[in-house]
């Protein structure tokens, strides 16, 4: 068995997913209570406070921003409860404690609790700034989607491939202005579009998932969630592109202070989340991918997570039932 293989099995796949369905729990507290930073804050307490007892040298790479932005899980933090070994790979770790803050705060749906693991270096270390994407899930041949063509074009070969008209196809799209042409562009060839608020982890998954109806996710956002949305898509196959976006002189010495010299790269799934990778996810509202967290009569909390690993290419379900006083 390879080093990733070992590095990675230390974590087990369940031990994934409790970090996730603390984050979920704890941030479900403040749904529909207006506050974005109150869920966010208690969704990044719990899952780095769940993920320091793991038994891993982890390194987070995708996180709450730069140290000087962000007073936990920041990226260049370490965590868990091992030392490391010398001998054993460290592990990358790419999460968003809360992906969907407003959508939170406003009992929206689709908001998860996420997180990655990799091999050390095999998750790319992208800034906090904004990315375009472009998305398919599995089973299409590989030059498909190409992110410096036109989306017509794009959903026409995407179409071929699938064996039915462009105008049968269904497009999730981030719902903002800077996307008007790209909808409207859809929309000229008959596509259906589906509008999210908020959440484009949640979309591009939604790719891999038949009753989803979703064929591509097509639109810009954030960097970090682009990889994230590169792991989920690792595990399962799919295609993504991203390239980076710079508003200004800062955001482009962001990437330059984080080994990223060419600028005007497209990069491809390969690029953004290499070899073995496990993505866990758990529902903070109710969504295409999860149901949300539920509280029950008695105090006791109801989850749904995803965990999928790329070595296996395993995807589980798992419904929690936490129970008050019982262990977690």
């Amino acid at each position: 068995m390879s080093n990733t293989a070992n590095t990675l099995d230390r974590v087990l796949v369940l031990e994934m997913v409790r970090v996730t369905e603390a984050a979920a729990i704890a941030a479900s507290k403040w749904i529909g209570r207006g506050d974005n930073d109150a869920a966010d804050a208690a969704a990044v307490e719990a899952m780095r406070e769940q993920l320091n007892k793991l038994p891993m040298d982890g390194t987070v790479v995708i996180g709450e921003g730069e140290r000087d932005e962000a007073p936990m899980l920041y990226i260049g933090e370490k965590v868990g409860s091992n030392p490391r070994d010398e001998d054993v790979p460290g592990i990358d770790i790419a999460l968003d404690p809360l992906e969907g803050t407003t959508i939170t705060a406003k009992a929206g749906p689709n908001a998860l609790a996420v997180l990655a693991i990799a091999e050390a270096g095999h998750l790319l270390n992208a800034p906090d700034v904004y990315m375009q994407k472009i998305a398919i899930g599995p089973g299409y041949p590989d030059g498909t989607i190409d992110l410096a063509d036109s989306v017509t074009n794009n959903v026409k070969r995407l179409a071929a491939a699938k064996g039915v008209e462009p105008g049968d196809i269904n497009a999730c799209v981030l719902d903002r202005d800077r996307h008007a042409d790209i909808i409207a562009e859809l929309r000229s060839i008959g596509c259906g579009v589906m509008l999210i608020p908020d959440g484009d982890v949640a979309g591009v998954i939604a790719t891999t998932d038949p009753d989803t109806q979703v064929d591509i996710y097509i639109g810009t956002g954030g960097a970090p969630e682009g990889v994230l949305a590169a792991a989920a898509l690792r595990c399962v196959g799919g295609q993504i592109q991203g390239k980076l976006l710079f508003r200004d002189d800062d955001e482009r010495g962001r990437a330059e202070r984080w080994g990223i010299t060419d600028l005007d790269r497209i990069y491809t799934l390969d690029d953004m989340a290499k070899g073995d990778c496990i993505f866990a996810a758990t529902g903070v509202t109710d969504g295409s991918l999860l149901d949300g967290v539920k509280r029950r009569k008695g105090g006791c909390i109801e989850t749904e997570s995803i965990v999928m690993r790329a070595s296996s290419g395993t995807v589980r379900y798992v419904k929690g039932e936490h129970r008050k006083g019982a262990p977690a």
